[in-house]
């Protein structure tokens, strides 16, 4: 998580404890940037490779005529549960003065770019792994080496909108279980870690977790989410009711009736 205090000043990195929050959860949280309130939440655009968050979508409200503004984890800051809020370590000027949205839907890599180079920030798609060369968020060391004339290469363009994935179908390898209903991110690597599946369709009552890593394939035209797991594993995993049960010792248990191996055991190993 980085600050800047002006468009060409080196990022501060700040390090918080790792929380799992749930995206309906701060939707239309207040956004502060270094000298004032620059408007709400309205979205978030993520990535169906690595299912990272790429960008917060900021609506400025009357500040900037209700303007949509595309924000960069790079460039956030803590997410205050009680006050719901989020901290964005940019000026008001920089975030008025950056490449407008509203005429950029979808999302172009080349609008991507030019995002990228009016902060001063590594293109993310470079690399191969989460963060272009690393899994996790870049430190100072690796942005200061970063040169905008190399890596530029158009490429695919994964990127989508949460707010539209939400009531995607989703298939076990047997039969439909459920709908997508909310996301789980965590504030360090702005990874989805989960999607809460409400399968109040097939089994009454119940919500599960289902990880990105367990997904087979997803038909966007569709909107079908499908699944390497049994309808009778999912029936029978932990139950997922609170967010405040989102702790270490839930997600083990969760990893451990799927006998998968867990991402943070992954993730310690690729660093």
């Amino acid at each position: 998580m980085k600050c800047w205090a002006s468009k060409t000043s080196r990022p501060v990195i700040k390090k918080y404890i790792i929380m799992l929050f749930k995206t309906k959860k701060i939707e239309h949280y207040k956004l502060k940037s270094l000298d004032g309130e620059i408007g709400k939440t309205a979205d978030f655009y993520f990535d169906d490779e690595h299912w990272t968050i790429r960008y917060l979508v900021a609506n400025t409200g009357g500040w900037l005529a209700s303007r949509e503004v595309l924000i960069s984890p790079y460039a956030l800051g803590k997410v205050f549960k009680d006050e719901h809020l989020i901290s964005v370590n940019l000026t008001k000027k920089q975030i008025e003065d950056s490449p407008s949205l509203d005429s950029e839907k979808p999302v172009s890599r080349q609008f991507e770019i030019d995002l990228a180079r009016f902060y001063g920030l590594p293109h993310y798609w470079v690399g191969g792994r989460r963060w272009g060369m690393s899994s996790a968020v870049p430190s100072v060391s690796a942005l200061s080496g970063f040169d905008h004339k190399e890596g530029e290469e158009t490429g695919d363009l994964h990127l989508r909108s949460i707010n539209e994935v939400f009531s995607y179908y989703i298939h076990a390898t047997d039969g439909e279980i459920g709908h997508v209903e909310d996301f789980i991110i965590d504030d360090e690597t702005w990874t989805i870690r989960y999607l809460v599946v409400n399968t109040r369709n097939w089994w009454p009552g119940k919500k599960v977790l289902i990880s990105p890593a367990w997904i087979e394939r997803v038909s966007w035209n569709d909107l079908e989410v499908y699944v390497n797991l049994t309808r009778e594993a999912i029936a029978v995993a932990p139950e997922y009711k609170v967010e405040a049960q989102l702790d270490r010792g839930y997600e083990n248990s969760l990893y451990k009736h799927y006998e998968l191996k867990e991402y943070w055991l992954d993730e310690r190993l690729s660093e």
